[in-house]
């Protein structure tokens, strides 16, 4: 691991010792904020995984019911039926912090209370199978708001535990090994001119006595 371009000296080394110290204390805060985002990410992926089979199923059974009501009434008709809807529906989207994420929160609103403004049509004029599929489709409408909500959640999730994935590695393998040999370089350093300063003081007090004692 390459060696900090710094001055080795005790100030420095001060310096050194409380940039490492606080490194490690990020390096364990970002490792408990990635363990915290995968278990959280993981709880998000269970929910997805769950409720794709649910839309998936729905969707099908809708269009199941849309089919049989195509076969018993003409395109035309069907048009015609479904051309002015009388419900309506809106989304508010509001954001939701998960561990500095910032992801979706939807929240549905309909127009009206009543069940039955799903149905833009007269019965009389239509089959009980267009009934069951506006009704399908209805149902899956929610689920499918709310599936999407949770597919850019896990998008959000996973950018942010790969951003935070790579903090932690650049910590681990590279800040925190250079502060430690660094460290260890500039303790050697001052440990050698130590040496070599008491080498020096030895020396001066042999000349000092050396020459005392000459001119004794």
């Amino acid at each position: 691991m390459a060696v900090l371009n710094v001055n080795p000296t005790r100030m420095e080394l001060t310096n050194l010792k409380r940039k490492l110290t606080t490194a490690r204390r990020g390096h364990k805060l970002l490792k408990d904020k990635r363990d915290e985002l995968m278990r959280r990410f993981l709880d998000l992926v269970r929910e997805n995984k769950r409720l794709r089979i649910e839309v998936e199923d729905q969707i099908r059974s809708a269009n199941v019911a849309m089919e049989a009501a195509r076969s018993a009434m003409s395109d035309k008709a069907l048009d015609v039926a479904l051309m002015l809807p009388t419900q309506e529906m809106s989304l508010d989207v509001t954001e939701a912090n998960i561990m500095s994420v910032l992801i979706p929160v939807f929240d549905v609103k309909l127009r009206t209370a009543n069940e039955n403004d799903i149905y833009s049509y007269g019965f009389a004029q239509t089959p009980g199978e267009l009934d069951d599929a506006v009704r399908a489709f209805s149902n899956a409408m929610p689920n499918l708001l709310k599936l999407a909500e949770l597919e850019k959640s896990c998008q959000l999730m996973a950018s942010e535990i790969e951003k935070t994935r790579r903090r932690v590695n650049a910590l681990e393998h590279v800040m925190i090994p250079q502060y430690e040999e660094t460290i260890r370089y500039i303790t050697m350093k001052l440990d050698e001119n130590e040496r070599s300063t008491t080498t020096r003081l030895m020396k001066v007090k042999d000349m000092m006595l050396a020459q005392t004692h000459n001119y004794k």
